[in-house]
């Protein structure tokens, strides 16, 4: 029990020393506020609503600067001209992604729309996504699509409501109609739905919802939606 205990006291401190080390070896970055904790950073500064909490952030250190998320390095702007200046003036330099483990495995080492880098093979996809995806044309192609998945929305909605008032959970409902039309228009397959219990439905879901309990888990993942 000894050995356990000295074991995990000397990981937390190779742990602190390395998040220390790694800090210093980014170079000059705007103020953060102190202190930031090894391996969760600032995530304990972060309290819901959480853009007041930025702002506060922002009276105290500037209208620019750092926090770090799990093993993520955040820079917050909170002026409209440094935001110009960042977005308009410098969009370029500023587009990349950050390459993200996920975008690896997931998105063919790093060459799907949402994880490749900005240049020519991200403009050609976006060209492509543009006139073949999001066209009114193509849309209008796949909207017998959406309103299917309407109906069977309201459906499920009349069911549960038909007798009494009933309380439902609308989050997850318009997650599974998302999905749903989503894979319709790729696969031509719904994966989620009360009726949805075939092996290749309960296999989806489950890779889904790994998925998600990842994104909970990992702040260096989840930090990412804010």
């Amino acid at each position: 029990m000894e050995v356990t205990w000295q074991f995990a006291l000397l990981s937390l401190f190779l742990l602190a020393l390395a998040f220390q080390f790694s800090s210093k070896a980014k170079g000059k970055l705007p103020p953060s506020p102190v202190p930031a904790l090894p391996v969760l950073g600032h995530l304990h500064f972060l309290k819901f609503p959480l853009h007041r909490t930025i702002h506060k952030l922002s009276q105290e250190l500037g209208h620019i600067f750092s926090l770090r998320f799990g093993n993520r390095l955040m820079v917050v702007v909170s002026s409209p001209a440094i935001a110009e200046e960042c977005f308009t003036k410098n969009d370029i330099v500023l587009s990349n992604r950050p390459r993200f483990i996920a975008g690896k495995y997931f998105g063919y080492n790093y060459t799907t729309l949402v994880a490749s880098p900005y240049g020519e093979h991200w403009r050609n996809l976006r060209r492509l996504t543009t006139v073949e995806i999001f066209s009114t044309a193509r849309l209008n192609v796949f909207q017998s699509i959406r309103h299917d998945e309407n109906k069977l929305l309201l459906k499920q909605l009349y069911v549960k409501s038909c007798q009494d008032f009933a309380r439902v959970e609308l989050r997850s409902m318009l997650s599974e109609l998302t999905f749903n039309v989503i894979m319709r228009m790729v696969a031509g397959k719904r994966y989620f739905g009360e009726d949805e219990e075939y092996d290749e439905a309960n296999q989806f879901r489950r890779i889904h919802t790994s998925w998600c309990r990842t994104r909970r888990f990992h702040p260096g993942v989840e930090m990412d939606r804010l």
